[in-house]
Parts: C-alpha cells; sequence; structure tokens
C-alpha cells in the first residue's frame, strides 16, 4: 500500500500502458482518477472497483483547458488532494518527415505535449496547497533518439524532457517532484497490428531479448510516485530493455 490515501490522476488510462498504471496505483491504495476520451475507460474503472480498489472515470480531452479546469477543481473539492498526475496519454500520427502534413504535425504536438503542459499547469495548484505532488510523465526512446517517421512524435517527447526538467526546478519548493519516464517497444493496443515476424525483429535489437509489457512500464510509475523516490525530481528513466543506452 505504498500510494495509501493519495488521489492519482492517469489521463489516458482507459486502456495499454495508462490502464497498468490505473491498476497498479489502486492496487497500491491510492484513489485513481482515470481521464480519457476512450469509453472503454469506465470498464477499466468498473475493473479496479470489483477487486476492491478505488476508481472513476471522466471522459475528457487533454487539450480541453476549461474541462480539465472544471474536472481538477472538482478532483479537489470532493477529495480534498490532488497528489498524483501521470501524464500519459498521447497519439501518435506517424509519417515521414517529407509527407508530413501540417495538421498531422500540429495535432501530435498539440496532444503530446501541449495536453501536458495543460493538464500540469491546472494540477499543480492543488499540489501547491497541500505542499506535495507527483508529476511522471511519458516521454519517450524516441524523443531521446530520434526515430524514422515519428519528427512529431520525437519532437514533443523531447519536450517534455525539458519541460520535466524546469518543474523540476521551479516546484521543488513546494514539495513536489517531477520526472519522466522513456519507455521502449511495449506490447499495446497500438502495436498489435504489428506483424509478428516485425515485433520478433523488434525483440532481437532489444539487449534483453523480448519487449516490453504495458506492467513493466508501470512499475516505473509507481516507483516514482511512491514515498522511495521522494529525492529524485528532473529525471527521465528509461524503461527499454537497454536499447537508449
Amino acid at each position: 500500500m505504498r500510494l495509501a490515501n493519495k488521489v492519482a490522476v492517469v489521463t489516458g488510462g482507459a486502456r495499454g500502458i495508462g490502464k497498468a498504471i490505473s491498476e497498479l496505483y489502486a492496487q497500491e491504495g491510492a484513489t485513481v482518477i482515470i481521464w480519457d476520451l476512450l469509453d472503454v475507460g469506465e470498464e477499466t474503472a468498473a475493473g479496479i472497483r470489483k477487486r476492491g480498489g478505488k476508481a472513476t472515470f471522466t471522459k475528457i480531452s487533454v487539450t480541453d483547458k476549461a474541462a480539465i479546469e472544471v474536472e481538477a477543481k472538482r478532483i479537489f473539492d470532493t477529495h480534498g488532494r490532488l497528489d498524483i498526475l501521470a501524464n500519459n496519454a498521447g497519439i501518435v500520427r506517424d509519417k515521414s518527415f517529407l509527407k508530413m502534413t501540417e495538421d498531422e504535425w500540429d495535432l501530435v504536438i498539440d496532444v503530446n505535449l501541449k495536453g501536458v503542459f495543460l493538464c500540469t499547469q491546472i494540477c499543480v495548484p492543488y499540489m501547491i496547497q497541500n505542499k506535495f505532488g507527483r508529476i511522471i510523465t511519458a516521454s519517450s526512446t524516441s524523443g531521446m533518439r530520434g526515430n524514422f517517421g515519428q519528427a512529431n512524435y520525437s519532437a514533443a517527447k523531447a519536450g517534455i524532457i525539458g519541460m520535466t526538467k524546469t518543474w523540476a526546478v521551479e516546484l521543488g519548493k513546494y514539495g513536489i517532484t517531477a520526472n519522466a519516464i522513456a519507455p521502449g517497444y511495449t506490447v499495446t493496443d497500438m502495436t498489435a497490428t504489428i506483424p509478428e515476424e516485425i515485433s520478433a525483429g523488434f525483440a532481437k535489437q532489444i539487449p534483453v531479448r523480448f519487449l516490453g509489457e504495458p506492467m513493466d512500464i508501470a512499475q516505473g510509475y509507481l516507483f516514482l510516485g511512491s514515498p522511495e523516490a521522494r529525492f529524485v525530481s528532473g529525471v527521465c528513466l528509461n524503461i527499454d530493455g537497454g536499447v537508449a543506452r
């Protein structure tokens, strides 16, 4: 129960890595609020409650500033605290740089970078009131070394690392830590359509020789949200099987 009595918001918490984070946080005692546009988020929350955890689902876009403001206030008014923000929501619109449209650039930057900015800026004042907060944001190995067809995604994920380091400097005096996580290749719904022989090829490029599972990444979110990480701030934790050396 490392997160007992904590209130955690998990964006993109309906499925994949976000679902694993939500389930693990609830298992460790947190009250979890899932923010997602996917209706399956209600099923994820119901599954957590069925197992004895505390979870609710709100259908919301991380780019909708007004809705985020209303929801963050509701959480604080209801629970008297907002302790952990797991910025996990994200999208991809992959295309080689010379063929990428302005709309494809704007959409990925809007969700993956601006959305993180908005959620964090709106939630942090509630953390400041209780002099405690944990901000944990999804970056990517693509943001550290680039990836073909992902100029938009890589730029957003690199920007998250820069924002995270700035938050660590600015918010530490309020008892708030800020860290990022850079997952490597992880088996999720987004990657399920990739042919098995291609996935096997990816595994051969990973030093540990296997692909990550959502719970592997969620464990990093748990550590950075736990008391054990109270002196960890401003870092980007690679969880990638040794790829980004």
